[in-house]
């Protein structure tokens, strides 16, 4: 079996930054959110500099990263680096935007949630999916009500419900349906993965959203 190979540095890894991950467009918009001032905030993926000045201003100790450990993407290179360099704990907890939920995954980001170092900041690509959702799970553990959990994948964010990403509210909605039952009793009872994916492929979707999501937009 092949070595995996080394993680972009230097110029590499901001070319492919840039030009490869589309980090040029977030250069000026960090869809930055604010889940529980002290405790939890959610952005996009942020570029070095970014990071330090939001552990700066908020006091960061953990960074949790929602797209997991890339190695041949520039944007994970630099920021796993800064974080280093910032003394800032670093988790991967990769996440899909256009999947059903993985019960496994929820439930080691439970225990991630549970053990980390605060305030914490969970990101993905855009800021608009998987930050959303795990913002969300965030909040549910709380035992803050469903409709605050659904509201952190809104427009605003830039996450559109009406592709392929709405898997991810119909997912809320699913566990509204057993509200008041504990979130985690729910998840482990009665959650069915493979379910909620032939539920959702039922409903029709609207093709112009999955095009703006997948071609324009260019999220993960």
């Amino acid at each position: 079996m092949p070595p995996a190979p080394a993680p972009l540095a230097g110029r590499s890894a901001w070319l492919n930054s840039l030009l490869v991950d589309h980090a040029v467009l977030r250069l000026g918009w960090r869809n930055w959110g604010v889940v529980e001032k002290g405790r939890l905030y959610r952005s996009n993926h942020p570029l070095p500099w970014q990071l330090r000045e939001a552990a700066q201003r908020h006091g960061l100790r953990t960074v949790i990263n929602l797209r997991g450990h890339r190695t041949s993407c520039g944007s994970d290179a630099l920021g796993r680096r800064e974080a280093q360099r910032l003394g800032l704990a670093y988790i991967d907890a990769p996440f899909e935007s256009r999947g059903a939920p993985h019960k496994d995954r929820i439930l080691r980001l439970a225990g991630i949630f549970q053990d980390m170092a605060e305030p914490a900041l969970l990101h993905c690509k855009s800021g608009a999916d998987r930050a959303g959702l795990a913002s969300g799970l965030w909040l549910l553990l709380q035992g803050r009500p469903v409709e605050q959990a659904m509201a952190q994948l809104s427009l605003r964010h830039g996450h559109v419900k009406q592709g392929r990403t709405g898997i991810l509210d119909a997912f809320f909605a699913l566990y509204a349906e057993a509200a008041p039952k504990p979130f985690l009793d729910w998840l482990r009872q009665d959650y069915d993965e493979a379910a909620l994916r032939a539920q959702f492929d039922a409903v029709r979707r609207r093709p112009w959203a999955d095009v703006l999501v997948d071609k324009v937009l260019r999220r993960e």
